[in-house]
């Protein structure tokens, strides 16, 4: 702490790199983050002639005449499979299955604390798509939804498109359809701050990865015009000249350097960022991916969103001095974070609860609307635009949401009223949590050591 009592630039940096320091040791201490536990009664080893042989051929029968009855009979109905291949990891890039499941156990621990929904990571051997579609046909019967993660584009898209089409449950892209859904709730509530109307200002997406095209398309499905969307991928601003992105190659990019950028511009994130009134970062590890000189030169009252794991495009504070009223990352220790965990646990909680047979972009608008009104009733502003983790009303709200717009569009299996939802949510939500807190409270999950004997090791 500086003598005015302010954060020094060297405390921020020490702050942030202290959650990469900590894993490793408390990862090896926990020997995972995941495990699986009963949930119905044992009172005798009778009951084993209940939920085993004999007893368990009934329920088998039963399914058998009526596949669906799996959802009423197993806990088919709240389980989710979280599936890599490891190609696309966070900011590291193809490390592989093995080493992706650290995320993808991470991801099944955000399931089941914050929706309620029994997760089990999968990750594949395997980098060919149609194997992975084939994969996740296969391994259909078991799970009310599937959670694609970390897949490296084009391949993404061909195989959520693929899946939806061949699977009768929810296929969901998280990288894709999760942080779409998140950005879209924070930029409603970032240009109510500053006071403009998104549908009538510019906005630029700084990388085209599988983050930014769906937040392209979802954002245009709300209702922003196509040509305020400016992109920029590796090589400069998308436009129709580009030859070297081609529609047999990967249509879902190429479609967006038709439709988008209705100005013409070309250049790279400089070009790009002149004017405009918001930025979204979902491009390569920073800092200095965007610069604060090109901050100065966006329209008043900016709005950068640096959404790069495991470090922001540019620095918060960086962002701020070069004038950007609001700021918003990808990480938990500074403020606005814009955080999947927003989207997908609520959203599956919601799908799962109505059986429904997939997701829609309009599903992730309803969650995305439903985002921005729990923060704006608690009170936005420039450090909170969007719920966090620690709102955990948000989720059955959200899972309502998303429930409701499934029956609305025809894809639930089951119709169950707003009230019957909610109370479902929020009694299988809070089940959860506290499940973890008693088997803290009484020694069956261990305290983790002091920081200071972890960063020791």
């Amino acid at each position: 702490m500086s003598k005015e009592g302010k954060i020094s630039v060297e405390e921020l940096l020490a702050k942030a790199k202290k959650p990469s320091l900590l894993a490793p040791p408390l990862h090896k201490f926990y020997e995972g983050k995941v495990q699986v536990m009963p949930k119905c009664a044992v009172t005798s080893f009778e009951d084993f002639a209940i939920w085993y042989t004999p007893g368990v051929a009934a329920p088998c029968r039963e399914i058998q005449a009526n596949p669906d009855k799996s959802f009423e009979l197993t806990n088919r109905w709240n389980y989710v499979a979280v599936v890599s291949d490891g190609t696309r990891v966070l900011g590291l890039g193809d490390i592989g299955p093995e080493a992706a499941m650290p995320v993808m156990e991470g991801k099944a621990l955000l399931f089941k604390y914050l929706g309620g929904v029994d997760a089990f990571p999968l990750c594949l051997k395997t980098k060919d798509p149609d194997e992975l579609v084939r994969a996740l046909e296969l391994i259909e019967p078991t799970f009310g939804g599937i959670n694609l993660e970390d897949i490296e584009k084009p391949k993404c898209f061909y195989v959520l498109e693929k899946a939806r089409e061949r699977l009768q449950i929810p296929v969901w892209h998280d990288d894709q359809q999760g942080t779409a859904t998140v950005i879209l709730a924070g930029l409603i509530n970032a240009f109510k701050i500053v006071g403009k109307d998104p549908k009538k200002s510019l906005i630029t997406l700084i990388g085209a990865g599988a983050a930014n095209i769906r937040t392209a398309y979802v954002l245009i499905r709300w209702g922003i015009k196509p040509g305020n969307i400016i992109m920029v991928d590796s090589k400069g601003i998308l436009h129709p000249n580009r030859r070297d992105i081609r529609k047999e190659d990967d249509p879902w990019k190429y479609e967006l350097t038709q439709i988008t950028n209705a100005e013409g511009r070309e250049g790279g994130i400089p070009e790009a960022m002149r004017g405009v009134d918001a930025v979204v970062g979902a491009s390569r590890p920073g800092p200095d991916v965007i610069k604060k000189e090109w901050i100065k030169m966006m329209a008043d009252n900016p709005i950068v969103f640096a959404c790069a794991n495991p470090i922001p495009e540019i620095w918060p504070w960086e962002a701020k001095e070069a004038g950007a009223r609001i700021v918003a990352t990808g990480r938990s220790d500074f403020p606005n974070q814009v955080n999947n965990s927003l989207g997908f646990p609520g959203i599956f909680r919601g799908v799962l609860d109505v059986r429904a047979k997939t997701i829609t972009d309009d599903m992730c608008i309803a969650a995305a609307e439903e985002l921005a009104k729990f923060a704006e009733e608690k009170g936005i502003h420039e450090d909170y635009i969007l719920p966090t983790m620690e709102d955990w009303e948000v989720y059955p709200r959200e899972a309502v949401a998303c429930a409701l717009k499934s029956i609305e569009q025809g894809v639930a299996r089951i119709k169950l009223s707003r009230q019957e939802l909610y109370e479902r949510s929020v009694a299988i939500i809070k089940n959860a949590r506290e499940s973890l807190e008693a088997l803290m409270r009484h020694g069956l999950i261990k305290k983790p050591p002091p920081e200071e004997e972890l960063l020791k090791k």
